[in-house]
């Protein structure tokens, strides 16, 4: 079985690991590109504009379409994400 790691590679460029402890927040904001995320550790909540929110844990991934408004909120164990710009399909 593929790593998270691997698995992004695989389908994104500029994949980097990010963190931040319990309850941190990001204010809605959006990325020009479709973004690909996957949680390895923690949990965090996404807030896409017009969606319900979604909760994720190690192992999930989402896919945010370019230009979605979307915010977020840490869990309270904080949180380990590998995200990337996703490729353009072939």
């Amino acid at each position: 079985m593929k790593s998270v790691v691997e698995r992004l590679r695989a389908e994104a460029d500029h994949c980097y690991s990010w963190s931040n402890g319990p309850g941190a927040t990001y204010a809605v904001h959006s990325h020009p590109y479709r973004k690909i995320l996957y949680v390895t550790a923690g949990s965090i909540t996404f807030t896409p504009e017009g969606s319900l929110p979604v909760r994720m844990h190690p192992g999930d991934r989402i896919e945010i379409p370019p230009g979605t408004p979307h915010g977020a909120l840490v869990g309270s164990e904080g949180v380990t994400c590998w995200e990337g710009q996703a490729r353009a399909p072939r």
